[in-house]
């Protein structure tokens, strides 16, 4: 959420950064006239309220000499009739503005490239160099049924489409590149473990923006009106909501294990094969709390965090640059990293990392009380895959294909796989 001061100081550079956020003018107009209409009821409310005070001390005057005080008792009546409506009329004003704040994104970092969509992204940087294969590669969603150990068709006879059964060495590669992750972040990068709950209120979910606007892209459980994750970036960041940290104790790294879940509403006919876009998945998320002053290089290190677990395994991968355009909601600036599958002949993308700046952290009220002192300041929130663990495996599974069929195990899952080669059960 924007901040109203901003909103008021400068709306036409507000203006000018939403636009290239596919955000209309007419948008932030609208909430200057609605602030507008607000302070005024607010200052004839309070005008109103203070004549009703005053009416209120004459009837006990004149009570008190034994006059008449009828009449000002039928004027604070008349008051307290109009006030009654003129508060009306300000929880209506107060729901239409919230209706416009809760549906701006955040305003981009000045060096987000500027653009309408993923056209205008920019790679950062390439790293590794693509395999060459002297046998015809195969896409995962051919490799993994033939191995045995993904099964596309049984998993959507019990659930339907877009979900997958994983059997044998599949769901233990699933696993072990989870204890991969997690181990190398808690024990190398120094996050803090989190298992949180899978199941959400809608306050947590409007804390970091998916509510109300992306209301169609999330499982709702009804009728009790809780919510599956879509990612653990919402329960992790919203442990603390309504708190106020020491600046001594920022930065705050956490990396959790979750499975997730997406409705994809508007991707039907897209990724519609294998494990890429799927309405159930694993992900090891990486959140960060942090001051205003350091976020943008806590970006860097958990962007780089996040690469590590790629290049420990040998994964070719980009990182990019998302465009304005391309943004999620609550980002300010954000990382891509796409690894290269060579079963699909593209870099796709594996992690997404934010800094959200204070966005989320006036939605969920994420404070921190000044080293120096001073009244408490909101923090800066960040957050990225460490990595999608199902994107991981297919990236595994197409880059470590063998001319016999088999898939060679990558060195550093190998303790955890206890073999060294995947190939089908007899």
């Amino acid at each position: 959420m924007l901040a109203r001061e901003r909103l008021r100081s400068d709306p036409d550079e507000l203006k000018e950064l939403l636009a290239t956020r596919g955000v209309d003018a007419g948008v932030v107009d609208s909430w200057t006239n609605l602030d507008l209409d607000r302070r005024t009821l607010v200052g004839r409310i309070e005008e109103m309220k203070a004549q009703r005070n005053e009416a209120s001390r004459s009837i006990g005057q004149l009570k008190s000499r034994g006059e008449d005080a009828s009449g000002e008792i039928a004027a604070v009546g008349d008051l307290k009739s109009e006030i009654s409506k003129l508060d009306e009329r300000l929880a209506e004003v107060d729901a239409d503005l919230a209706s416009v704040e809760f549906g701006l994104p955040n305003v981009p970092h000045e060096s987000a490239p500027r653009g309408d969509d993923e056209s205008a992204n920019r790679v950062e940087k390439v790293v590794g160099e693509p395999r060459t294969f002297d046998f015809e590669v195969q896409a995962h969603w051919d490799l993994g049924p033939q191995l045995g150990i993904l099964d596309f068709e049984r998993a959507a006879k019990i659930s339907g489409a877009r979900f997958t059964a994983y059997f044998g060495l599949g769901a233990r590669l699933e696993r072990a590149l989870i204890n991969f992750m997690l181990d190398l972040h808690t024990g190398e990068h120094g996050y803090t473990e989190v298992l949180p709950p899978n199941i959400v209120n809608a306050a947590s979910l409007t804390g970091t923006g998916q509510l109300p606007k992306f209301e169609e892209d999330l499982f709702k459980l009804t009728p009790s009106g809780y919510y599956l994750i879509p990612t653990a970036e919402v329960p992790v960041t919203n442990l603390h909501s309504g708190e106020t940290f020491s600046e001594e104790d920022l930065p705050r790294r956490y990396a959790a294990f979750t499975p997730c879940y997406r409705a994809e509403a508007g991707s039907y006919g897209k990724d519609v094969r294998g494990l890429i876009r799927q309405h159930q998945f694993n992900k090891v998320e990486l959140v960060h709390l942090a001051t205003p002053e350091t976020s943008y290089d806590e970006l860097e290190l958990l962007t780089g965090h996040a690469e590590t677990v790629l290049e420990r395994l040998d994964l070719p991968y980009r990182r990019v640059a998302l465009a304005t355009g391309d943004m999620s909601f609550s980002a300010a600036k954000t990382y891509d990293l796409e690894v290269w599958l060579p079963g699909q002949n593209a870099y796709r993308e594996i992690s997404s990392c934010s800094n959200c700046t204070d966005f989320q952290a006036r939605r969920a009220s994420i404070r921190y009380r000044p080293a120096g002192g001073g009244k408490p300041r909101l923090l800066h929130t960040l957050n990225g895959s460490g990595l999608a663990v199902g994107r991981t495996l297919v990236a595994v599974l197409e880059n470590y294909q063998q001319a016999d069929g088999s898939v060679a195990v990558p060195e550093p899952l190998r303790p955890f796989m206890g073999v060294d080669r995947i190939t089908a059960a007899p």
